[in-house]
């Protein structure tokens, strides 16, 4: 790359969510929580966790009037990946926009069902069963199992700073 053309090349405001868009997926895809926490080792199962790991930190990211925008940069960034990882495993562009606005259907579902459930007294299971589970509710300890991790995963994250967060230092729910 020139020296003029990286003058005047303009950077994506996303790339600054790179970092913890990744550490979402990293968190998302800790052997424990398919192990311990019978979520299916599935492309589906893997998109429910990712995508619970994700709602968690945009419910963090809600009490942050001045992160809006990152907010809406992750959930681009989310859309992207799996818009890459769709066509990646052979799904053809006359079916991707489909299976995008499914995902994000979906998200928008979790976001709604997830917020509720984090609350005190809120029913965790229930919402983790009905979306993460897909209503094949697992055995009593593995949804114990991510139950907890998640409780724990969300408290280390009103336990951090913004900035911190933002820059993919995320806490890790377990050490597996």
């Amino acid at each position: 790359m020139s020296f003029l053309s990286r003058l005047f090349q303009r950077r994506d405001p996303r790339d600054t969510m790179i970092p913890l868009y990744n550490a979402i997926v990293t968190e998302g895809r800790r052997p424990h929580w398919y192990a311990d926490g019978a979520v299916p080792d599935t492309l589906d199962g893997r998109f429910d966790m990712i995508a619970a790991i994700l709602v968690m930190v945009l419910l963090r990211l809600e009490g942050e009037a001045d992160l809006k925008q990152e907010s809406v940069w992750l959930t681009e960034i989310f859309v992207e990946d799996m818009d890459g990882q769709l066509r990646q495993i052979g799904i053809g562009d006359m079916i991707v926009g489909k299976h995008i606005g499914k995902m994000m259907s979906a998200l928008g579902g979790r976001l709604t069902a997830y917020r509720p459930a984090m609350q005190p007294g809120g029913d965790l299971r229930g919402a983790l069963a009905r979306n993460l589970y897909r209503g094949q509710a697992p055995a009593e300890s593995a949804l114990a199992h991510v139950e907890e991790g998640l409780r724990l995963f969300r408290a280390g994250l009103d336990n951090m700073a913004p900035d911190t967060i933002l820059s993919g230092q995320i806490p890790q729910s377990r050490i597996s």
